[in-house]
């Protein structure tokens, strides 16, 4: 089996600068990372104050228009209403029972004995 070279057959020399010196690409890469980052945050931070913003606009325009009617809402008071609505909606009735029936319905039946072969 053929031995290959470990050594590649043109190299340039800014591949043996990078070979010798990884960190010659790596620290300013990572710098550049960096300091985007930090400038995108002032962009990113507009955009959610301007998005802020509008939704504030609406909620001041919506609280206006309900503060004129709110009425105070009182727990114990809906507690009341809602069950006194409760009595009066409804009435007990009695459903008429099919002929042959007695008045509290029939035993249960037991089970016919199953036939074994």
């Amino acid at each position: 089996m053929a031995v290959f070279a470990s050594k590649p057959w043109r190299q340039t020399p800014m591949h043996r600068t990078i070979k010798k010196y990884p960190g010659l690409f790596g620290v300013p890469f990572v710098l550049i990372m960096v300091a985007a980052s930090y400038g995108l945050t002032t962009f990113t931070q507009t955009r959610y104050d301007l998005h802020d913003q509008k939704v504030k606009q609406v909620t001041k325009e919506q609280e206006l228009n309900l503060d004129k009617n709110r009425k105070k809402f009182d727990i114990r008071e809906e507690y009341f209403r809602l069950s006194a609505a409760a009595d009066e909606d409804w009435e007990p009735k009695r459903i008429a029972r099919p002929k042959g029936l007695p008045e509290w319905g029939v035993p249960p039946t037991e089970p016919p004995p199953s036939k074994k072969s």
